[in-house]
């Protein structure tokens, strides 16, 4: 199966049309809705809590975009819906609230969190949710083994595998050389089938990425654009990009 044109035919939004200074925040409904009104898909983060549930959020504690401290993954999906976030009402959404508030109107770029443990748990919660969804959705992971359960749990959704050209800076060491070595030229593909590379944009072009786009038929994002030169380099290399701190001309 070859990615849906949706997923290139409209910039992705990353963490939906957020702009903080305007009390827009990124995961967050506002920025869900702004990217709606402006016809982009869009990409958003997901957690997996204590109680099972997928949650709408980037980083793995609480504090950078919120009060309160500690894992998401210590607290519940009712805990987590009644913490507040810094200068503003909104407060953290689940994957069915994000369903239900785009309801299909545009496509969702999912990308699965994962602490590399080998927890399958995330992807059989959004399994069950998506049985119910009936608008564009693809699921990507940087975590190899969660894009194989998506093509093991989900083989109809487009699967994608988050990417860059090395794993050596420090949010990556607590990794095994073994785990960051299998990540590398994305050589874990014949395992995993992506339909999709999303690839970092500062490392286009890159020889896997061109690999799994010339040769093996897949389609390929960049993320995170932000400038011009960043832009350019999207376009010349890649089928479409994930963007944030500007709105692309329609």
């Amino acid at each position: 199966m070859r990615a849906p044109a949706w997923l290139t035919a409209r910039p992705v939004a990353h963490r939906g049309l957020h702009n903080r200074a305007r009390g827009v925040i990124e995961n967050m409904s506002g920025a869900v809705a702004a990217a709606i009104a402006g016809n982009f898909s869009i990409e958003v983060d997901l957690q997996l809590t204590a109680d099972g549930e997928a949650m709408v959020h980037h980083d793995d504690e609480l504090g950078r975009l919120t009060n309160g401290s500690g894992s998401l993954r210590s607290h519940t999906a009712a805990e987590l819906k009644q913490v507040a976030f810094k200068d503003t009402s909104e407060r953290m959404m689940s994957l069915s609230d994000l369903c239900a508030l785009v309801d299909g109107r545009v496509g969702l770029v999912l990308e699965l969190k994962s602490h590399f443990d080998g927890d399958r748990k995330l992807v059989g919660r959004v399994a069950e949710i998506l049985k119910f969804y009936r608008g564009p959705v693809a699921g990507m992971s940087f975590d190899p083994d969660q894009v194989l359960a998506l093509r093991e749990i989900l083989p109809e959704l487009p699967r994608g595998i988050t990417a860059q050209r090395r794993y050596d800076d420090a949010e990556w060491m607590a990794l095994t050389p073994a785990q960051r070595d299998g990540m590398r030229h994305l050589r874990h593909a014949f395992r995993t089938r992506p339909h999709f590379v999303a690839y970092w944009v500062n490392d286009l072009p890159a020889p896997a990425p061109w690999i799994a786009r010339h040769i093996f038929g897949c389609a390929l994002l960049t993320w995170t654009v932000r400038t011009p030169g960043q832009r350019a380099a999207a376009a010349t290399h890649a089928d479409q990009m994930i963007f944030e701190g500007f709105a692309p001309e329609a």
